[in-house]
């Protein structure tokens, strides 16, 4: 199985998702660069065929059929989308997957599965303490149980914390078994990986986001594969670049924390440049809250009064003078 992500987009001028083009394959583990809290969810979305494109196609085996894309391949701890309740037991977790993938799901059968993989010990543990390798090892385990899943796409298991080494092999190991995985991550974890003995060995590029081939020049020998994404593998400052410099530029942070809260939402996407404007009215409310520092002004017109009054009984006395000097010329 072999999906193609070629130049896909979300979101007005790519706010939510720029333009990105990568590759996943059976048999390999491949990561991707995705930064902010939006964009690796909606990525993910869309490789998985969870979420239509803007701009660009997503294939599988060279045909575009998001259902064959759907069932084949599963979304693992998408933020918003796909993650567990951090306050939620892992014994509960994997009762509600075991149940998705048609298996008995009873707190019982939870706690056996869990002993099979050897965390028994953590099944009334909430699921936001566990370890991120744990984490990301028995959740990858409950997406591969549904028959038909041929791999995953896991999404940002560095925002767990952790060394980037422990899940990053858990993910090696699935593609191993067979699996194609994805794992998309932020900079610091991509500098990680891509420094990795099995990264800097392998040969086929660790990396998904090389520039995607037609199909029909890339399913022929992989000796010819392994040559130039090799090559594109040496500088990987390009690739953490080339997106970081305009996600700083195009998605100021407010706007993407709150769009990222309507994540789950494909209609939602389409708001973050229209956020600002409601975002910048609480900045409006200082010059009302001016409005009391005019009051003074107003509130020497009263001042002014007195001003007056002074003058008035001032009046009679201008006034009698000149009555008394009419009554002496009369």
């Amino acid at each position: 199985m072999r999906i193609a992500v070629h130049e896909v987009s979300k979101g007005k001028k790519g706010h939510a998702l720029p333009t990105t083009s990568l590759e996943i394959e059976t048999g390999h583990a491949r990561f991707v660069l995705a930064e902010t809290e939006l964009r690796p969810t909606v990525l993910g979305l869309i490789a998985t065929g969870r979420m239509r494109p803007d701009t660009g196609e997503v294939t599988i085996d060279g045909t575009r059929n998001d259902r064959d894309l759907r069932r084949r391949m599963a979304l693992v701890d998408a933020p918003e989308v796909s993650d567990p309740h951090p306050g939620v037991t892992l014994a509960a977790v994997v009762g509600e997957e075991l149940m998705f993938a048609g298996l008995p799901a009873t707190p019982l059968h939870a706690r056996r599965w869990l002993e099979q993989i050897g965390f028994a010990e953590l099944a009334t543990q909430p699921i936001g303490t566990i370890k991120p390798s744990v984490r990301v090892r028995v959740m990858a385990e409950l997406a591969v149980l549904r028959d038909d899943v041929e791999g995953f796409v896991l999404v940002s298991p560095d925002r767990h914390g952790g060394r980037p080494e422990g899940w990053w092999r858990i993910a090696a190991e699935f593609a191993e078994r067979g699996f194609a995985v994805l794992v998309i991550v932020g900079g610091s974890a991509a500098a990680v990986i891509e420094r990795l003995p099995e990264a800097l060995e392998t040969d086929y590029p660790s990396n998904a986001t090389v520039p995607v081939r037609p199909l029909a020049d890339v399913t022929g020998s992989t000796a010819v594969m392994a040559a130039d994404p090799r090559e594109e593998l040496l500088p990987p400052v390009d690739v953490e670049q080339a997106p970081a410099e305009p996600e700083r530029e195009e998605t100021p942070p407010p706007d993407e924390r709150r769009v990222s809260s309507q994540a789950p939402a494909g209609s939602s996407l389409d708001d973050p440049e229209e956020d600002p404007a409601p975002s910048l009215d609480p900045e409006e409310d200082p010059p009302s809250s001016l409005d009391p520092e005019e009051d003074p002004p107003s509130s020497l017109v009263p001042e002014e009064d007195p001003a007056p009054s002074l003058e008035d009984p001032q009046d009679p006395p201008a006034h009698t003078p000149t009555e008394t000097e009419n009554g002496a010329e009369r």
